[in-house]
């Protein structure tokens, strides 16, 4: 039997057309077998819009707890929840059925991998770093379809059935496309790695390798924080990230984005200086009231793990970035010493102590060889 919505206290707040909207979205959620106390829960946390879009991405067929799913896939039930975990994810309690059969041959096939000889310590910190990236992905794609689809005087069932309509026909394109994008920054990756003769000895792969490691930030992005609203503040982050994926071509590739910050790293350590010179200059070129850039160079043997690099580059890089000018590239000698003869013009820029690195470090200016 139908529930009476004004009983339960699930129109409050409501009248006229949205009134009915409402009553039309409940029958109809009712109806699909969504729980009154689930629909309670939507009303009262302002979510119920978004139900018929929770409803196409969880997808039909039964549910499975952690330990049924276990048994399924033959994967470890602990490892199965550490793995779940590291996506990102809730660990769930003993008795919640939140695992689906895709969930059952996700698992199955890290299974395969497992017992493929792949490490399970390995397949963790890739699991870290895939739901950093999926959650990143996800929260763009969230916002750009929920933009695109309100508009002014939508009642709750017609944008329900919007994103509902939207969910089932952009994510399987989606999915088809992260594929797609996950094998050509792999095959670009595999283009600069290198296999040397210790590598092969040893039996071991990317090892730490001599790589040039950039930090570009954007001076007063703090202040900024203090004087523009939210979305003023990531127009700025997301332009820097436009910038410095328009100048980073292989062998240069930018690692990471940090909120008023690009990294940048490149085995080739002139093709690294031209395109952080090439982001300040684009920087410079952007309207007034866009921050300036400052960046810092170093180069050094650094670990490439878990989408991230590791050593005393980094650190190093991070340090130098932080007592540069506005307008300025500045490097560590061995950058410096690591650059082609006459491609470059250098300004010795004095000895600096900085903070975490013990000694002074000498550091120079680097300027087109041209300007």
């Amino acid at each position: 039997m139908r529930p009476d919505w004004q009983a339960e206290g699930l129109l409050r707040g409501t009248r006229g057309r949205a009134r009915e909207a409402r009553i039309r979205l409940l029958d109809e959620l009712a109806a699909d077998g969504v729980p009154l106390e689930e629909l309670r829960r939507a009303v009262a946390e302002d979510r119920l819009v978004l139900l018929p879009v929770e409803r196409v991405l969880e997808g039909k067929g039964p549910r499975y707890t952690a330990a049924e799913v276990a048994a399924r896939s033959g994967v470890d039930l602990e490892f199965l929840l550490r793995q779940r975990q590291a996506l990102g994810l809730p660990r769930p309690g003993e008795d919640d059925a939140v695992f689906t059969d895709d969930d059952v041959e996700a698992l199955r096939r890290l299974k395969t991998l497992l017992e493929a000889g792949l490490p399970a310590d390995g397949l963790l910190e890739s699991a870290r770093v895939l739901g950093h990236a999926m959650a990143q992905v996800a929260a763009a794609n969230r916002a750009l379809v929920g933009e695109a689809l309100l508009e002014p005087g939508l009642d709750e069932w017609e944008l329900a059935h919007r994103y509902a309509a939207a969910a089932e026909r952009f994510v399987p394109m989606l999915t088809a496309a992260l594929g797609q994008v996950l094998n050509l920054h792999l095959r670009e990756q595999i283009r600069t790695d290198v296999m040397d003769r210790a590598a092969l000895a040893e039996g071991r792969f990317l090892a730490a390798q001599e790589q040039s490691v950039c930090f570009a930030d954007l001076v007063g992005f703090t202040r900024l924080g203090e004087e523009l609203v939210p979305e003023q503040i990531g127009a700025v982050g997301g332009r820097l990230a436009e910038l410095a994926a328009g100048v980073a071509q292989p062998p240069v590739r930018v690692v990471k984005m940090i909120g008023d910050a690009a990294m940048l790293v490149s085995p080739d350590n002139d093709a690294l200086l031209d395109a952080v010179l090439a982001l300040v200059e684009a920087a410079e070129a952007e309207p007034a009231d866009f921050p300036a850039l400052r960046a810092g160079v170093a180069r050094g043997p650094a670990l490439a793990r878990a989408g991230d690099y590791y050593g005393r580059p980094v650190n190093l890089a991070s340090r130098v970035t932080a007592v540069a000018y506005p307008g300025s590239v500045l490097c560590t000698a061995e950058a410096r010493d690591a650059s082609a003869e006459g491609r470059f013009r250098w300004s010795f820029a004095g000895a600096r102590r900085l903070k975490g690195i013990s000694g002074p470090v000498k550091l120079f200016r680097c300027r087109r060889a041209s300007d």
